[in-house]
């Protein structure tokens, strides 16, 4: 059957399911199936077999009439009907294969291993883009290709390694990257976490992480569905789709981590605001993650703890016993937790007395509790039961034990997985020993708890778990005068508008700005006093940076300072005009966006002036903003004690500041074309906020 691809980028079929013949197939068909497990396609095979695939298993390969006991077919055309594919052969002989499997033998579950396709440049992605037509026609499900597979309850469809233990409520995980993937399960099966459904999709020809994350949220299930979530990716394709289905996950109550590799943004940008140079992809990726609950991480130990805290109950509150027999560690997570918001309460009194009358001499319980080298089973139980009894202002307790392989610490393994089941607070378990205590650690794991290894690591991730807010709602913005803004928007050409057009621009969002004349001549500067009030600021217009330039002039206060200083600006090189604005006072403070294919554009906010490019302290989101997404922003300063107020200087009024993001918002989706903009600075106090400054790109 031929099949005509009409368009040179093929859009893809998005879908709604992933098909059942992908999940659970009633046969399966290993096309390149092999002998020699060193190879994908007798490894994928040897995997199906050992962990007691149930359906019917066939294998393809023109030098075999049957493969590790499975019957073995010379091509694809001499197959019975199969439901799922699972192809290991070269790139070139893919497209016939799937055709074949598709049209002649009923097949609508491909797992793709075959590398050569989109990776390797233009001809391999059309070759890709052929192969998922065929599959969309059929209405099928496509993984990969350069993947190593799926791994569900049904069975292990993969050629590398680890496997885990299947569990109904484990993780669902998902990666773009097959060795990432790998080394992931390395880290996380010793660790004790469970998975249920594990999904390496290579190239995401057809099926991305959006489709997951879309099906993971279109078959949801309060009573089966797992509730952690566990995603690499490399590129987001679909921002949108991501937010909508994570942010509806994460409401149900899932979590859900990320690892999004490509955290620098490559090479240089030529760009002309604060707000391009400070924003790019990687901003908004970390914007749209926040923005939809989702904890993003940059490594593998990052995203393993993520998890494995995960399984725990959420913490109510964040004060924390660390409890151990080792000083150090004790130290060391202790200050990482306070360093990270959290509390390690001063335990004191009768009850801290009665507790440490119960340990050896030269223990300690002011928290940390330091139960010493020489601490038993029986103590540290004891300390447990104090800490879910005596001390009602800690929430959960970390329990850092390992040995310097003088014993075995089978017994004190034993106490803590008791304690940790009958518990009401959370216990955390660090185990550090996993050379000595080897086997002690194994046997906890087989208890069916996690562990942890490195102190300051956990802290690290407790502390930005128990920080983590919910998925923002989606946003009400204020009415603006569209009409206003797109017969500017449509009338201008691209690039930076004029500081009148700016102006009009912005009070059409209801965003005041500053009383302010643009002059070219000195009689029309001369002329500008009055219809203004002194003190003036002069700016030259033209020159990118008007401070560096020193192109920024204050305390004009009479007519002849007004002349002198025209023809001072005018003098600069690149000078164009004079502005001259009413000036006013207050904190400076700013606001920005910068359009950013394809998350669209990013809103950011900070301390305006110099300050913004010295201090880099900025917060961001994707637009649009909610009021109490904005709210967030601003109180996820670093400065954001000098926007409220400190030491009794005036601070800035909150609440214009955030509704100015809100007519942000209402600006950028009146007017998308807008490619960068900055208001900086903002001047404002506790009465009013009033932008002084501004520009505005256009690229349509």
């Amino acid at each position: 059957m031929a099949l005509t691809i009409t368009k040179p980028n093929f859009v893809k079929l998005i879908l709604n399911m992933i098909s059942k013949a992908l999940l659970n197939p009633d046969s399966i068909v290993v096309v390149g199936g092999s002998n020699d497990i060193a190879k994908p396609g007798g490894k994928v095979l040897f995997n199906l077999i050992t962990h007691k695939y149930q359906g019917k298993l066939y294998a393809v390969n023109p030098k075999e009439t049957e493969v590790q006991q499975v019957p073995c077919f010379a091509n694809c055309e001499q197959l019975p009907q199969v439901d799922l594919a699972i192809i290991a052969v070269a790139a070139k002989f893919v497209e016939e294969t799937i055709r074949v499997l598709a049209y002649e033998k009923n097949c609508k579950g491909f797992v793709l291993f075959s590398a050569g396709f989109s990776e390797i440049g233009e001809a391999g992605k059309a070759l890709e883009q052929k192969c998922v037509a065929i599959v969309n026609e059929v209405g099928g499900t496509l993984i990969g290709p350069n993947c190593i597979g799926l791994i569900t309850e049904k069975y292990k469809g993969v050629f590398a390694g680890p496997i885990p233990e299947y569990d109904p409520m484990g993780c669902d995980c998902v990666s773009e990257s097959g060795a990432t993937m790998v080394y992931i399960l390395e880290m996380a099966i010793p660790r004790g976490l469970k998975f249920k459904n594990i999904y390496s999709i290579g190239n995401s020809a057809q099926i991305g992480v959006e489709d997951l994350l879309q099906y993971w949220d279109e078959t949801f299930d309060s009573l089966t569905s797992s509730r952690i979530k566990l995603v690499y990716m490399e590129k987001v394709r679909d921002p949108k789709r991501f937010l909508k289905h994570a942010r509806s996950l994460v409401n149900k109550g899932c979590r859900i981590a990320a690892i999004k590799s490509g955290a620098t943004d490559e090479g240089s940008r030529a760009v002309s605001s604060h707000t391009g140079s400070l924003s790019g992809s990687n901003v908004a990726v970390s914007a749209l993650f926040r923005k939809a609950g989702v904890i993003r991480c940059s490594s593998r130990i990052e995203l393993v703890y993520m998890a494995a805290i995960f399984t725990f109950k959420p913490l109510k509150g964040n004060r924390i016993a660390v409890i151990t027999h080792a000083g150090g560690p004790g130290v060391m997570l202790t200050d990482e937790l306070i360093k990270g918001g959290m509390q390690v309460p001063h335990l004191e009194g009768q009850k801290a007395d009665r507790l440490l009358a119960e340990l050896f001499p030269g223990s300690s319980v002011s928290n940390p509790i330091d139960f010493l080298a020489t601490g038993t089973a029986s103590q540290l139980g004891k300390i447990l039961d104090a800490v879910e009894n005596d001390f009602d202002d800690i929430d959960a307790s970390v329990v850092v034990f390992g040995t310097t392989g003088m014993w075995r610490v089978d017994d004190v393994y034993k106490v803590l997985h008791e304690k940790m089941n009958a518990s009401q607070k959370p216990i955390f378990p660090i185990l550090p020993s996993i050379i000595q205590a080897a086997e002690e650690v194994s046997s906890f794991s087989t208890m069916g708890h996690v562990n942890f290894t490195d102190e300051v690591s956990f802290g690290y991730v407790l502390s930005r778990i128990y920080r983590r807010h919910r998925p923002f709602t989606e946003p009400v913005l204020p009415a603006v005068d569209t009409k206003k803004i797109r017969d500017i928007i449509d009338r201008v050409q691209n690039g930076y508008l004029t500081p009148e057009l700016t102006r009009v621009l912005l009070e059409a969002a209801d965003i005041q700005m500053a009383q302010q004349v643009t002059v070219s001549t000195l009689s029309q500067a001369a002329k500008a006093i009055d219809r203004l009030h002194f003190p003036l600021v002069m700016k030259v217009i033209g020159p990118l940076h008007k401070s560096d330039a020193g192109g920024v002039k204050l305390n004009i206060t009479t007519k002849a300072e007004v002349e002198r200083t025209y023809l001072e600006l005018m003098a600069i090189d690149g000078s164009s005009g004079v502005l001259l604005q009413q000036q006013h006072h207050g904190n400076e403070v700013f606001i920005g966006a910068s359009r950013e294919e394809p998350f669209g554009h990013v809103v950011m906010c900070g301390l305006g002036g110099i300050f913004i490019e010295v201090f880099k302290d900025l917060t961001s989101s994707i637009a649009p903003v909610s009021k109490e997404e904005a709210h967030s922003m601003i109180r996820h300063l670093k400065s954001y004690p000098i926007i409220k107020g400190v030491r009794g200087k005036e601070g800035v009024n909150e609440d214009l500041f955030v509704a100015s993001i809100l007519k942000l918002s209402a600006l950028l989706q009146a007017a998308p074309e807008i490619k960068e903009l900055d208001i900086n600075p903002f001047m404002g106090t506790s009465t009013s906020l009033i932008a002084v400054d501004a520009r505005i790109s256009i690229e349509k």
